[in-house]
C-alpha cells in the first residue's frame, strides 16, 4: 500500500439523488441488472489483476503473468500466491483476509445475484486465490506467516511484479510473538471461506474450517497485537484493539459450524471488549459493526438488533457527507469507507428486526450510484462516465513488453498504458473534488480492501433486481 497516511467502458450511468439539498449531476439511474452485473464483473477482474504467484491457464489479465515465485518462510516454506496489497508488491495478511471476509460474506447472503450475474465461479475462484494461500501461511497450529515483502524496499522499485527485484522477506506470529487481530481475522475469512465452499467441494470446506478452528484458538488463547509482532506493518496497518477479530471469528465459527461454544465465546468477547458502543465505521481495522449485525442476524437479540440499528441510523442519517452526498469518514480510502457502511447497511436491511429496509437500501444505493457516476463520474476504472486513468498502480502503469518500466513510468502525465478494469480508487475529497493523477495517491490509490466491500454491495444491490424479477 502506498502510504495511506501520505473489455467494460460502455455504459454512461449514474442516479439522480438530493443530498443536503444539492442535486447530484442528472445522469440516468442505473436499474438494469445487467449493469450490476457487469461492473460486479470488473471488480472481480480487479483481483485477478493482483494475483501473485503462478497464474493458471484461465487468467484473462493480458499484462500479468507469473511473479514473486521465490516467496519463502523462514524455513523454506512455499508462500507463494495470494494477492498483492495495492499498486505494490506486499503481500499484507491482516487486509487479505478482511477483504476475503467481505468478499465470502456476500455470497454468503446473495449467491444468486453472483449467479445472476454469471460470476459465481469467478468470486469462488477470487475467494480460493487467498484461502489457498491462507493454508500455506498456517504451517502450524501455532505459526503463522502474516506478511511478505519489506514495504521500504518494495518501494525502490517501480515496475512490472513479474520484473521484481528486491529481497521479500517474510513475517510471522507464533506463540512468543502473537497477533490476535491476524489469526482471528485470518480465522474468520476461513470460515465464512468453509459455508462458500461446503456445497460444491465439502473436502476443501473442512480443510478451511480446520484451519479456521485452529488459527481462532491460537487468536483467543494467545493475545496480543501483530503489528508488535510484525513491526514492518505497523506504518501502514497498525491495529488498534483484536476484541473485535475474536468476536468476529467466534461468530464466523459458529456461523459456519452451528456449534454453540463458539456463539458463547463470541457473545463474551462482544461484552468483555465492550462492542455494544456504536462504531463511526467500519473497515478493516474496526469490524465492530459487522460483529453486529452478525450477531443480530445469528441470535435475533434485541440487544444487536439495536446495536446495528444505531450504526446503520447514524451512518444514513447523521454521518459527514459531502455535497454531492457521498459519505466522508476518511480521506483515504473515502469510497472504500462509504462503501462497506453500504454493504454493512444492506446487511442489516435483509435482517428482520434491525431496522427499515427501504432506507437501508436506498441509502445504500445512492453510495454505491455515487461512485459509479451519480455524482458526475466514475471512480471505477473502465467503467462509466470519465473514468480514472492514472491509477496508482506500478504494474498498469508499464507499456506492453519488451518495452523497459520504471520510474519514469510513474512520473508520466498521461493515462495508465494497461487498463486495471474494476478498481474502485481512493476517491475525492470532502468538497467532492478529485485529481486523476498518479502521484496523487490520495486520489488514485487502489488496494484489496477498497474494492472489497464495494463488491459485496454491489452483489447486495442486484440481489433486489433477482428477487424482484421472480
Amino acid at each position: 500500500m502506498y502510504l495511506r497516511w501520505m473489455y467494460y467502458c460502455l455504459v454512461i450511468l449514474g442516479v439522480s439523488l438530493m443530498t443536503h439539498g444539492l442535486a447530484a449531476p442528472n445522469v440516468k439511474p442505473m436499474e438494469s441488472v445487467s449493469d450490476y452485473a457487469k461492473v460486479l464483473e470488473l471488480s472481480l477482474m480487479f483481483y485477478e489483476a493482483q494475483r501473485s504467484g503462478e497464474l493458471p491457464p484461465d487468467n484473462r489479465i493480458p499484462w500479468r503473468g507469473n511473479s514473486a515465485l521465490d516467496d519463502r518462510g523462514l524455513h523454506g516454506e512455499d508462500l507463494t500466491g495470494g494477492y498483492y496489497d495495492a499498486g505494490d508488491f506486499v503481500k499484507f495478511g491482516f487486509t487479505m483476509a478482511s477483504t476475503t471476509t467481505l468478499l465470502a460474506w456476500g455470497v454468503v447472503s446473495w449467491p444468486e445475484a453472483y449467479e445472476a450475474a454469471g460470476q459465481l465461479d469467478q468470486v469462488r475462484k477470487s475467494i480460493k486465490w487467498a484461502t489457498d494461500y491462507f493454508i500455506k501461511c498456517h504451517v502450524s497450529e501455532f505459526v503463522f506467516y502474516g506478511q511478505v515483502g519489506d514495504f521500504s524496499l518494495d518501494h525502490t522499485f517501480w515496475g512490472r511484479p513479474e520484473e521484481l527485484n528486491t529481497t521479500r522477506p517474510a513475517f510471522k506470529i507464533d506463540k512468543d510473538h502473537p497477533g490476535s487481530d491476524l489469526a482471528g481475522e485470518t480465522a474468520a475469512a476461513l470460515a465464512a471461506s468453509s459455508i462458500v465452499f461446503k456445497m460444491i467441494d465439502p473436502s476443501y470446506s473442512s480443510e478451511c474450517l480446520r484451519h479456521a478452528r485452529e488459527l481462532y484458538k491460537f487468536a483467543n488463547i494467545h493475545r496480543g497485537l501483530y503489528h508488535e509482532s510484525i513491526k514492518n506493518a505497523a506504518q501502514f496497518y497498525e491495529s488498534t484493539d483484536y476484541g473485535d477479530e475474536l468476536a468476529w471469528a467466534a461468530a464466523w465459527l459458529f456461523k459456519a459450524t452451528n456449534d454453540a461454544k463458539y456463539l458463547e465465546d463470541a457473545e463474551h468477547h462482544y461484552q468483555h471488549f465492550h462492542l455494544k458502543e456504536r462504531p463511526n465505521e467500519f473497515f478493516y481495522n474496526k469490524k465492530v459493526a459487522g460483529v453486529q449485525v452478525l450477531l443480530a442476524q445469528l441470535t435475533g437479540q434485541s440487544e444487536y438488533e439495536n446495536a446495528a440499528r444505531a450504526f446503520c441510523d447514524f451512518s444514513s442519517k447523521q454521518q459527514k457527507r459531502t455535497p454531492k452526498g457521498l459519505v466522508y469518514i476518511d480521506k483515504f480510502g473515502t469510497l472504500c469507507h462509504a462503501a462497506n457502511v453500504a454493504f454493512i447497511c444492506l446487511e442489516a436491511a435483509d435482517s428482520p428486526g434491525i431496522g427499515d429496509p427501504h432506507e437501508y437500501r436506498e441509502f445504500a444505493k445512492h453510495q454505491i450510484h455515487y461512485m459509479l457516476g451519480g455524482g458526475g463520474r466514475s471512480y471505477v476504472v473502465g467503467w462509466g462516465i470519465n473514468p480514472p486513468q492514472q491509477p496508482h498502480h506500478a504494474a498498469s502503469s508499464c507499456p506492453n513488453l519488451p518495452t523497459h518500466c520504471g520510474w519514469p513510468e510513474f512520473d508520466r502525465k498521461a493515462p495508465n498504458p494497461q487498463i486495471l478494469y474494476g478498481a474502485l480508487v481512493s476517491g475525492p475529497d470532502e468538497a467532492d473534488k478529485f485529481r486523476d493523477h498518479r502521484e496523487d495517491y490520495v486520489y488514485t490509490e487502489v488496494t484489496l480492501d477498497y474494492n472489497a466491500g464495494f463488491t459485496s454491495a454491489l452483489a447486495g444491490l442486484l440481489q433486489l433486481h433477482v428477487k424482484k424479477n421472480k
